[in-house]
């Protein structure tokens, strides 16, 4: 079935100023969600998604209440909620491999719905930026083109990508918006920032730095964050790095080193040290089973074991 806006099909696209072009509301739009000041979520309420991840579940969890990413460059933010169901689901996606992951958001939103007789699904993307290399416009594209082949009927609603997520300061290009939040109650979404990114961090970073493709990490029927199990192998030259000066790791290990947020060198030390401090992921997953969290009656995420909560 068709990517459409405003119940029009979108067609076969060149480039993303086409699109805006073509779909002169598409822009208006992304525009004034732009325009608005990131809210910071209180981690209370938040599931966090982070890179090469996805969530979905429904307006009738207990645990979540708004779903988040942030820190895209380069990266688009995607989120698919059905308007009957209520049921949302958030991806960080790097276009790793794009063709595989579209079809899993939009299983993992149907799935979630498959009670609802009325509604539709509606689509926003969030992310990218006009870098030198063009790595955000390939992927705003490959992004669109694989909406376009799904099945299911497809409305596309909020836009700001590439182009439109493009501000100039100091003769450097950067995203206007890095991150986002959407309310599983009520599908409002806002440019949002999050002081807290857990659970198990340094983990879920490992699991992308070492090649993990996209996976989902909630299980909405228990309320449970669930990582893993992972692998990677033993990899000592790795430590080199953490020697290494900011521009060095900047220049070698980010797709846009001059638009990353300011945390992003540190952000991959410490995913480093985990890898050194953690050269085999089996220990991690006693008996080969994911690590799981439950929301606490403080709001925390907690692990939860065989046998009852790890304190």
């Amino acid at each position: 079935m068709p990517l459409l806006t405003q119940n029009k099909r979108i067609d076969r696209l060149s480039s993303t100023t086409e699109l805006f072009s073509r779909y002169s509301h598409l822009e208006e739009n992304a525009k004034e969600f732009r325009s608005k000041s990131p809210v910071t979520v209180d981690p209370k309420c938040l599931l966090y998604v982070q890179q090469r991840e996805f969530a979905a579940t429904t307006p009738g969890d207990n645990s979540v209440s708004i779903i988040g990413s942030a820190d895209a460059t380069t990266c688009h933010l995607v989120v698919l909620r059905h308007t009957g169901s209520g049921a949302t689901c958030l991806a960080h996606c790097d276009g790793s491999s794009t063709w595989t992951e579209v079809p899993l958001l939009v299983n993992a939103v149907t799935s979630l719905s498959n009670s609802a007789k009325d509604g539709r699904l509606e689509l926003h993307l969030v992310g990218g930026f006009d870098d030198d290399s063009k790595t955000s416009h390939k992927l705003s594209l490959n992004i669109l083109v694989a909406f376009q082949k799904q099945k299911e009927e497809i409305h596309l609603e909020t836009c700001c990508i590439t182009d439109v997520n493009d501000v100039v300061r100091d003769g450097i290009h950067r995203p206007i918006v890095y991150g986002i939040g959407v309310n599983v109650k009520t599908g409002e979404l806002f440019p949002a920032s999050f002081p807290q990114r857990g659970p198990a961090e340094d983990l879920r970073s490992a699991r992308t730095f070492t090649g993990g493709q996209m996976v989902g990490v909630y299980d909405s029927t228990k309320e449970q964050v669930t990582i893993g199990p992972c692998r990677w192998a033993p990899n000592r030259d790795i430590a080199f790095w953490l020697a290494e000066d900011d521009d060095t790791i900047l220049q070698y290990l980010s797709t846009s080193p001059y638009a990353e947020p300011p945390h992003f060198v540190q952000h991959i030390k410490s995913t480093i040290q985990f890898l050194l401090d953690h050269p085999s992921a089996e220990n991690l997953f006693p008996g080969g089973q994911p690590q799981r969290f439950q929301r606490t009656e403080q709001g925390t995420w907690e692990r939860v074991v065989l046998g009852g909560p790890d304190h």
